[in-house]
């Protein structure tokens, strides 16, 4: 029998081909900073879309009446992730059935959200969340086929085992980034039968396994996209602080297993360290959702409030080596629950709007843990 970890390495050199021979299309060709050559790449990432029902009825109001349009809510922030080599997303629900949308507590999003973020300039989205199985098999099923057909990859749920062993690869200039996704857990539902394979759970030693695996097949980054923390908390929980230590302290040699890593499900913003060498955003916040309340039932404005994480990326000095990541970002976001909006809160501040105290609480969150002594900026 061939190991888990070959099989994932085979899988990962035919993606690699696959998509070298696709490249050619890629939505961003042409655009600044997207072609190939010897430089470097820009990262960004952003937090849980996650469609209430109030997000749901915008978008049909911003589509006329007459299906849904989630483009117009994510424009705020389209100049920041259009011009990104690569840029990720996390869908945290799953897509319904055409007319049968649900939100809170069980989702059911407009497959139109795929449209909305590949309009946007997302290159893939980490599917692995608590919600993945709110309705099934059929709702995986649903969603990868529509992020598909939108050309938006995905990486944490599988339609199939063999999806499951295979990698996300995507392009990033010359770069080769693997892209992984794993969540926690999905809210007690089931694993579908004979489909344990169709979410990523939370396992360091797979978690790792299928790192090593990727890096093996020719990746040259490797992003973990990791749904975890506990919710309505501005500090990562201790098993998030052990976890990213424990994934960060992996390496061959000076190259670590893992480049990046991304959190999401907390609703509101947590803190961007660095962990042994290797940037570790605990929780970037919801980036779309309607108004949410806390654990003791009380509207929280924390709950749309979150960060574009934006990470610049220096290839290696020598073959083999380590792509360095030259500069660390984040951006602060509002979702603006009236307006149904995206708003990227530093260009909001150059117009005049009263939004300081905003970004102030999430810069001081974000810089907690002493980020800023190794270089993290505020960018716009």
């Amino acid at each position: 029998m061939i190991a888990r970890s070959r099989l994932v390495a085979l899988a990962l050199t035919a993606a690699l081909a696959a998509g070298a021979a696709c490249q050619a299309d890629n939505r961003k060709a042409g655009q600044p900073g997207a072609s190939a050559g010897p430089r470097g790449f820009t990262l960004v990432a952003s937090g849980d879309i996650l469609p209430h029902t109030s997000v749901i009825d915008r978008a049909r109001f911003d589509a006329g009446g007459s299906g849904y349009d989630f483009r117009p809510m994510l424009a705020g922030v389209q100049s920041v992730v259009s011009r990104a080599d690569l840029a990720l997303c996390h869908m945290e629900t799953v897509f319904g059935e055409p007319g049968e949308y649900t939100g809170y507590p069980t989702f059911k999003s407009p497959q139109e959200v795929a449209r909305g973020v590949a309009a946007t300039g997302y290159d893939g989205c980490s599917t692995a969340s608590d919600h993945s199985l709110d309705d099934g098999a059929a709702g995986i099923l649903r969603t990868l086929n529509a992020l598909d057909e939108a050309r938006v990859r995905h990486a944490g749920t599988a339609r199939s085992e063999g999806e499951a062993r295979s990698v996300t690869v995507l392009r990033a200039g010359r770069a080769k980034v693997a892209h992984l996704a794993y969540a926690y857990g999905v809210n007690g539902f089931p694993l579908p039968a004979g489909q344990p394979w169709a979410v990523n759970l939370i396992d360091k030693a797979k978690i790792l396994a299928d790192a090593r695996a990727a890096r093996e097949g020719g990746a040259d980054v490797v992003v973990v996209s990791l749904h975890w923390g506990t919710e309505w908390q501005d500090a990562p929980d201790n098993a998030q602080v052990a976890l990213a230590d424990e994934l960060t302290t992996a390496a061959d040699g000076e190259r670590p297993d893992i480049d990046l890593i991304l959190g999401t499900h907390a609703h509101v913003p947590q803190a961007y360290e660095k962990v042994n060498g290797t940037w570790v955003v605990y929780g970037m916040g919801d980036q779309v959702a309607g108004a949410m309340y806390n654990e003791q039932g009380v509207q929280d404005p924390r709950g749309n409030q979150s960060t574009l994480a934006r990470f610049s990326f220096a290839p290696p000095a020598r073959p083999g080596g380590r792509w360095e990541v030259k500069k660390a970002e984040f951006i602060p976001q509002l979702f603006d629950i009236d307006a149904g909006r995206v708003i990227n809160l530093n260009r909001a501040l150059a117009k005049g709007a009263e939004l300081s105290g905003v970004r102030d609480r999430i810069r001081d969150v974000v810089l907690s843990r002493g980020a800023a002594e190794d270089g993290l900026q505020m960018g716009e």
